[in-house]
């Protein structure tokens, strides 16, 4: 009885200070002109030529395909601003 209860404590423990699979950047991103704060997964690129700001702790991946599918055409580090002529979506890892 005691091992058991010994076993759920330390689950317990680990599961409040294991942060969550889920993560989002802390920051803004800047899509032309739209302004996402601590973004987080895909982003439409809805005009062309774009233009992405990444104010964010995250690299910004800018994907020639839509719902960030088809080649990386680029990676937006933090502070970087980035103009395309080809991007359809960026995603924030």
């Amino acid at each position: 009885m005691a091992m058991t209860l010994s076993a759920l404590a330390g689950a317990a423990t680990l599961a409040i200070t294991v942060p969550g699979s889920a993560y989002a950047a802390n920051g803004v991103l800047v899509i032309n002109g739209a302004a996402y704060e601590d973004p987080s997964g895909c982003y439409a690129v809805d005009t062309l030529p774009s233009m992405l700001s990444n104010f964010t702790d995250a690299i910004a991946e800018v994907h020639s395909g839509p719902d960030c599918t088809g080649p990386v055409e680029w990676l937006v580090y933090p502070g970087e601003t980035h103009h395309s002529d080809t991007a359809q979506s960026i995603f924030v890892l």
